[in-house]
C-alpha cells in the first residue's frame, strides 16, 4: 500500500497522482454541493398539514437556472481535467526520449511469467551480450528506458504501480512506451489484467540500481550468459 500511494517512482508519477487528486477534489466537491442541497430541499418542502404539493414543470426559466448554472460550472471543471489529463497523456504516452538518451529493454509477457531482454555491456539489444531474465527487470536510475511491450499468447497488462505505468500487451503487436526511474529500490510488477487461472500469481519484481550497482550487475550477468552460450 506504501508502495503504491506514497512512493513515485519515476519522472511522471506526481504528475499522474496530479491528476487522479485534481478529480477527486472536484468530483468531491460538487458530490457534496449535490448532496447537500438534495438534503435541504427535503427538509424545506417537507409535507406539511394543510399545504399542497406544487406541480413544477421546469420550463420556466426561473426554474432552468437551477440546471443550467451548476451544470455550466460543472463543464468549467471539466475543462481543467481535461486540459490537465491531455497534458501527462502527450508526456507520458506520446513523448518517447530519443534513441541518444535512452536504452531499450524488452518486456514479454505470457501465460504467467514475465521475461525481459536487457542490454549488455554494450548497451544495445539484439547483440551477442544481452541480458535475458524472467520476473526480474534491473534498471539504472536517472536512466530514460524505453520499453518494447509483448505478449506471447493473450490480453496481459504491465503495472509497475510506484512508476504510476499500466499498459495492456496485446497479442501480436509491440508496444513501446518510457520510463525514467528517480529511486532506487526493488518494486512490484503485476499482470493487472486477468488472464487465466494463473493470473493471481503473474508477478514480478523491478530492482532499480544506482549506476554503480548496475554496471556490476551488467558486467556479471553479461559475462555469464556468454560463456553459457559459447559452451
Amino acid at each position: 500500500m506504501i508502495e503504491r500511494w506514497v512512493v513515485q517512482g519515476s519522472t511522471y508519477a506526481a504528475d499522474i497522482d496530479g491528476i487522479i487528486w485534481l478529480i477527486a477534489v472536484l468530483v468531491g466537491f460538487w458530490f457534496l454541493v449535490a448532496e447537500g442541497v438534495f438534503f435541504w430541499l427535503i427538509v424545506k418542502f417537507r409535507a406539511r398539514d394543510g399545504q399542497r404539493a406544487q406541480y413544477i414543470t421546469g420550463e420556466e426559466a426561473k426554474q432552468k437556472r437551477f440546471i443550467a448554472w451548476p451544470h455550466y460550472l460543472v463543464l468549467v471543471c471539466d475543462v481543467f481535467i481535461v486540459v490537465g489529463a491531455v497534458r501527462v497523456w502527450v508526456e507520458v504516452k506520446q513523448s518517447l526520449p530519443s534513441e541518444a538518451e535512452a536504452q531499450r529493454v524488452r518486456v514479454i509477457s505470457q501465460q504467467w511469467a514475465w521475461s525481459f531482454v536487457h542490454p549488455g555491456a554494450d548497451g544495445k539489444l539484439e547483440s551477442a551480450d544481452d541480458i535475458r531474465t524472467v520476473d526480474e527487470l534491473h534498471i539504472e536510475v536517472g536512466q530514460k528506458y524505453i520499453y518494447e511491450l509483448e505478449s506471447r499468447d493473450v490480453l496481459h497488462s504491465f503495472s509497475v504501480p510506484v512508476f504510476r505505468l499500466k499498459q495492456d500487451a496485446v497479442p501480436g503487436r509491440v508496444i513501446t512506451g518510457w520510463f525514467e526511474a528517480t529511486v532506487t529500490g526493488t518494486y512490484d510488477i503485476q499482470c493487472v489484467e486477468i488472464c487465466g487461472i494463473g493470473h493471481g500469481m503473474m508477478a514480478a519484481r523491478i530492482v532499480i540500481e544506482s549506476p554503480e550497482q548496475h554496471a556490476a550487475w551488467i558486467a556479471s550477468h553479461s559475462a555469464a550468459q556468454l560463456a553459457a552460450r559459447t559452451r
